[in-house]
């Protein structure tokens, strides 16, 4: 057990730091907790700055998580972590400042992933989406009522977007190179589903299609450029192009980190880049990498609001003495919100090899779709059907036989199985 005069570093300040900062103080840890955060906000909640934040239901400012205004730590907040000491131990600042550690949480999450043309990315009226800031700018863009909106990219964030405009009643324009929207994810079988309820409420869809470059005049955006040689006339411009892990400030520290993210052990610990555990440093959220028992130890990095909580307790106990008995083996579970369209899921769809719609009927658009690998359930995505997920969840946990066997209510009597036909 920690001993009162060791120092607990956190690198990061958002949902996976609080909670693993929380999960320290209950689990008994009891001496000075640094939280170190790259903005210069405590940590907030995300998932309402692509919703109620763009619709202007809810202000920016007014997400923060109330559980760091009580939480017993020093907060360094505006100071990005530049490098790690591991035989020092201690983190190095961007102000030149170094804080010693006796026990660390990296936590640092992703940011998001710039438009590939620096110039056409700081263009008025280009925006990303991932942090307050981000969210309270397109908010104000979007209440002046631009002529069009572009949304380059069709993935959740680009999705839930594209929706809010057609609830603010503003013409919207998707661009996806995939088949359809969702499709890296959900497959074209489900994607194209959920691109048929997106078309029927206005969202003009154009996948298969891709921008190649940004047009301004007077360095404002005008128009977008596509690869095909259409143009698209914009003066909005959300790009959606996924996100990028914080691990550049790990170079040279002798931990395995790359793009994809810190690599974990079972238990929760950082390794390096020979394989060996730190058993002074894990990692939660976004930004860790670890092997995931349900899905025969693949290593995965996660993206997901749950995910950030399970994880962050996880971490914060385990670096306060409390080894859990077992490795970490959370259901992934995920939400997106799009405009009165709700998806949610359960397991990774990655590796799918077959897809059947178990309940519902995607025509009505309410659905459930469950994903098998090999004969085995590994996955279940909601569409305004939450209330089936549960008992689909169960499958996934139990690794199931796919197609699952026995009626249900709602249920086709002859449950057809697609090729989920990922991109």
């Amino acid at each position: 057990m920690p001993q009162m005069s060791e120092r607990a570093v956190i690198v990061g300040a958002g949902l996976a730091a609080l909670r693993g900062a929380e999960a320290m103080r209950a689990a008994g840890f009891s001496g000075p907790l640094t939280i170190v955060g790259d903005e210069p906000y405590r940590p907030y909640d995300r998932p309402p700055l692509s919703k109620h934040v763009l619709t202007g239901a809810t202000p920016a400012d007014a997400t923060t998580l109330p559980g760091s205004l009580s939480l017993d730590a020093d907060w360094l907040l505006g100071c990005p972590a530049t490098g790690l000491d591991r035989e020092a131990r201690a983190v190095r600042l961007t102000d030149g400042r170094t804080l010693p550690y006796d026990r660390l949480l990296i936590a640092t999450g992703t940011r998001a992933r710039p438009w590939p043309n620096p110039h056409e990315g700081r263009l008025a009226g280009v925006f990303t989406l991932r942090g307050r800031d981000d969210a309270a700018a397109l908010r104000q863009a979007l209440a002046a009522g631009p002529r069009r909106v572009l949304v380059i990219g069709g993935g959740f964030i680009g999705c839930e977007v594209a929706s809010l405009c057609r609830q603010l009643g503003l013409p919207v324009t998707l661009v996806e190179p995939g088949p359809t929207p969702l499709a890296r994810v959900l497959g074209r079988t489900v994607g194209s589903f959920i691109g048929a309820i997106h078309a029927g409420h206005g969202v003009e869809l154009r996948c298969g299609s891709e921008v190649e470059w940004l047009e301004d005049e007077h360095g404002r955006l005008v128009r977008a450029h596509l690869v095909d040689g259409t143009r698209i006339e914009a003066d909005l411009a959300v790009v959606a192009l996924g996100a990028v892990r914080n691990t550049e400030w790990l170079e040279g520290s002798g931990l395995s980190a790359d793009p994809g993210g810190v690599d974990c052990d079972a238990r929760g610990y950082a390794v390096d880049t020979d394989g060996t555990a730190d058993p002074r440093i894990t990692a939660a959220g976004d930004v860790a990498r670890f092997p995931h028992p349900l899905y025969d130890g693949r290593r995965v990095a996660l993206e997901h609001w749950s995910q950030a909580v399970a994880q962050g307790i996880h971490a914060g106990r385990l670096l306060a003495g409390a080894v859990p008995e077992g490795p970490y083996a959370e259901m992934p579970t995920f939400w997106s919100t799009q405009g009165d369209l709700v998806v949610k899921s359960a397991g990774l769809t990655e590796g799918a090899d077959a897809v059947a719609i178990t309940q519902g009927d995607p025509a009505s658009g309410r659905f459930v779709a469950l994903y098998g690998r090999e004969g085995r359930c590994i996955a279940a995505v909601s569409v305004d059907s939450a209330r089936w997920l549960p008992a689909h969840a169960e499958l996934v946990a139990a690794r199931a036989p796919f197609p699952p066997r026995g009626g249900a209510t709602d249920r086709p009597k002859e449950i057809e199985i697609f090729a989920p036909d990922f991109p």
